[in-house]
């Protein structure tokens, strides 16, 4: 299993209603995610905007696409693009890079 960190940027005048939408995330929204190999799936968000963001998986890059392949990824990528700060363009699922590992205490 690879364990996957990115980072994304939430606009700060947004913070407090992207907590709201994922104090609530659609049902069928967290099942596309365990159905298409996001596992252990974690979001961590600073005062300042700085969104953390942690899964386990067996291929990030196979669990992305399936991802992306949904019609509620469609949807709730439309819905939370508003609340990131500029991303070149991309939506926020396009957007995640990982950062390189350098340390773990298995």
């Amino acid at each position: 299993m690879r364990r996957v960190c990115f980072l994304l940027k939430v606009r700060q005048d947004r913070i407090e209603e992207y907590r709201e939408r994922h104090a609530a995330v659609w049902p069928e929204m967290r099942a596309a995610l365990s159905e298409t190999g996001w596992h252990n799936y974690s979001l961590f968000l600073r005062e300042d905007g700085l969104l953390v963001g942690y899964l386990e998986t067996e291929d990030f890059e196979a669990a992305r696409a399936a991802m992306a392949a949904t019609e509620v990824n469609a949807r709730w990528q439309a819905e939370m693009a508003p609340f990131f700060e500029a991303r070149d363009g991309l939506r926020p699922d396009e957007a995640m890079q990982p950062l390189t590992e350098v340390f773990h205490l298995a």
